[in-house]
């Protein structure tokens, strides 16, 4: 039996465990094996192209997810019918698999995505586009703060896409990469030129991750800004992402900002404990299938990790890979063998953290024109309570401490008063446009220089 053969049977076994016997017999167990293996993209054959349109739409990304799992290289599979092997001509086509090994994380899909409040629009949102690319919005501007996982729901829709059609060109970019693409074409060498028009006006979605750091590369957005206009004449998707709003980025032409705000923006904020461990939880499995690791344990690195997932994730990476090399099991005291270094450096950022609220307070207050005091008081007075609601909750945005923790520099206020002030805060500012713009202003002059 050949490799492929292989390891088709060995995700059949588990489909066969995931879905009802029907499903099972129905969409999975006449195939028996791959028509074409190239580049990594297995193509398999079912009878027709009702078959085949139900295994591509529904079940093509647990199908990868498992096939990621079993296999030693990177791998993907597509479903064909009967009727396309017939029609398939003797010269392969050259298929566009590199742009996913070149540019694409093939484990970075939809099905790997961890949904939790936190991110749940970003996501109906991000699989809507991946299903309909340049129909539902374009562009497709994605933010939030670092390590929240912004490039992997980018990633995903092209991988989304990819499955659904491998003919599709898909083009994932860093915004630094393609300032050196631009620099090299300033060369005015002629197959520059011609190499930097094939690689982005001849596809069909392009992905730019980190936006924000094309700031002050003038020329550069430019160039990125009559890119944009041909690929959105063009009806190409345009999936972008940046770690603040559109509206907020600094040093980028109007132009180009007003682009982005044009079309569909989502946001990835901080998630909750309960999101985090569940995030935890999945890395866990995807390490090691056979390992348990303690909720008690798990509830105390996503509690001390909060604000980064890429970070959580490297703590638990860093703990499973030293409890493995020294063979122990894995207990609080091992978690503070393993993570000792990781949490020293970490109490000392939040040390320095405690100093910005104190500034973030100053700043509400100076903003509304009401003193420290009053602000962090008891006094009830509307004139007192809006600042200091929009105090608690930009706190809370900004460090996503515990809502006992922000109630305590404000005058030991009980945790349900602060989330009550957070909650309103938020609903408001979504049908008060001078609320939404006050705030807007305040997290502006927070992220000033000054405060860093």
């Amino acid at each position: 039996m050949s490799p492929n053969s292989t390891l088709w049977q060995t995700i059949l076994q588990d489909l066969e465990k995931l879905y009802n016997e029907e499903t099972y017999n129905e969409l999975f167990l006449p195939v028996t094996s791959t028509f074409k293996d190239q580049n990594g993209l297995l193509t398999m054959v079912v009878a027709n192209e009702f078959l085949k349109n139900r295994i591509n739409k529904l079940y093509i990304a647990k199908i990868n997810e498992l096939a990621t799992k079993y296999s030693s290289t990177p791998v993907r599979l597509k479903f064909i019918s009967q009727e396309e092997v017939i029609e398939e001509p003797v010269a392969d086509r050259k298929l566009t698999i590199d742009y996913r090994q070149g540019n694409l994380n093939s484990t970075y899909t939809f099905d790997s995505f961890v949904v939790g409040k936190s991110n749940m629009f970003a996501f109906r949102m991000a699989m809507k586009v991946a299903d309909q690319p340049g129909a539902v919005a374009n562009p497709f501007y994605i933010f939030g703060d670092v390590g929240l996982g912004k490039t992997h729901l980018m990633q995903a829709i092209g991988n989304y896409i990819l499955d659904n059609d491998v003919e599709k060109r898909i083009l994932y970019v860093k915004a630094d990469n393609f300032i050196e693409d631009f620099v090299s074409l300033l060369s005015r060498n002629k197959n520059k030129t011609e190499e930097f028009n094939a690689k982005y006006k001849d596809i069909d979605v392009i992905l730019v991750d980190d936006i924000q750091i094309m700031a002050n590369a003038s020329k550069t957005q430019m160039e990125f800004f009559k890119l944009f206009d041909y690929l959105y004449l063009n009806n190409k998707q345009i999936v972008i992402t940046s770690d603040k709003p559109a509206s907020q980025l600094t040093n980028i032409m109007p132009r180009l900002t007003t682009r982005f705000e044009a079309g569909l923006s989502v946001d990835i904020q901080i998630p909750e404990l309960e999101h985090r461990i569940s995030i935890l939880k999945r890395k866990t499995a995807t390490l090691d299938a056979n390992l348990e690791v303690g909720e008690d344990i798990l509830t105390f690195i996503a509690s001390q990790f909060a604000a980064n997932i890429r970070e959580m994730e490297g703590a638990l990476i860093r703990l499973i890979s030293y409890a493995q090399t020294f063979n122990l099991e894995i207990t609080m005291d091992v978690v503070e063998e393993a993570l000792g270094a990781v949490l020293k450096t970490k109490k000392k950022t939040n040390q320095l953290n405690e100093n910005n609220y104190d500034k973030i307070q100053s700043i509400v207050a100076d903003y509304f024109q009401v003193s420290l005091p009053d602000l962090i008081g008891k006094k009830r007075h509307a004139k007192f309570t809006l600042p200091r609601h929009i105090a608690m909750y930009l706190i809370k945005l900004k460090f996503n401490i515990p809502y006992k923790t922000i109630g305590s520099l404000f005058n030991d206020r009980d945790h349900s008063t602060v989330l009550a002030a957070c909650e309103k805060v938020e609903r408001d500012m979504r049908m008060d446009s001078n609320l939404k713009f006050a705030v807007d202003s305040i997290v502006k002059k927070i992220d000033s220089p000054s405060l860093k």
